[in-house]
C-alpha cells in the first residue's frame, strides 16, 4: 500500500512539473494563431553575388574603404550596357588607376554574367 501511495505520489508531482494535463494555458495556445513572419525583401541577385564574394574586403556600399563604395561608383558611372559589359570586365580581370592606384585585383573565377549582375546592382544604387 505504501509502494503505490508512493508510487501515485512521485507521478504526481511528475505531471505537475512537466505541464500536467493541460487546462486553459493548453486550450488557448492550441486555438490562438500565431502572428505572420514579417516578410523579407528579397536580396538583389547582383547583391547576393557581391555578399558572397570577397567584395566587401575593399568596398563598401556607402563609404569608401580600399576602393570605393558601390554609390560613388553608380554615381561616376551611366547605367547603360556598354557600361555593365565595360565594368563587368573590369571586376573579371581587374583594374588599376580608375579610382587611384591600389589596383583591383582580378577576379578570374566570377562568370561574365555574374559580373553584370553585380554591376547591375551597384549601378542601381545611383541617387
Amino acid at each position: 500500500m505504501k509502494k503505490t501511495l508512493l508510487f501515485l505520489s512521485g507521478l504526481a508531482l511528475f505531471l505537475g512539473a512537466c505541464g500536467g494535463s493541460g487546462s486553459d494555458e493548453s486550450s488557448t495556445a492550441s486555438t490562438e494563431t500565431p502572428a505572420p513572419a514579417a516578410a523579407k525583401p528579397a536580396m538583389d541577385p547582383g547583391e547576393l553575388l557581391i555578399v558572397k564574394s570577397d567584395c566587401i574586403g575593399c568596398h563598401h556600399k556607402e563609404d569608401k574603404l580600399i576602393g570605393p563604395a558601390y554609390q560613388e561608383i553608380a554615381a561616376k558611372y551611366p547605367n547603360t550596357p556598354e557600361t555593365v559589359t565595360a565594368l563587368a570586365g573590369k571586376i573579371i580581370k581587374g583594374s588599376k588607376g580608375t579610382w587611384g592606384a591600389v589596383p583591383m585585383t582580378p577576379h578570374a573565377k566570377i562568370s561574365n554574367d555574374d559580373a553584370q549582375l553585380m554591376v547591375k546592382y551597384i549601378l542601381s544604387l545611383k541617387k
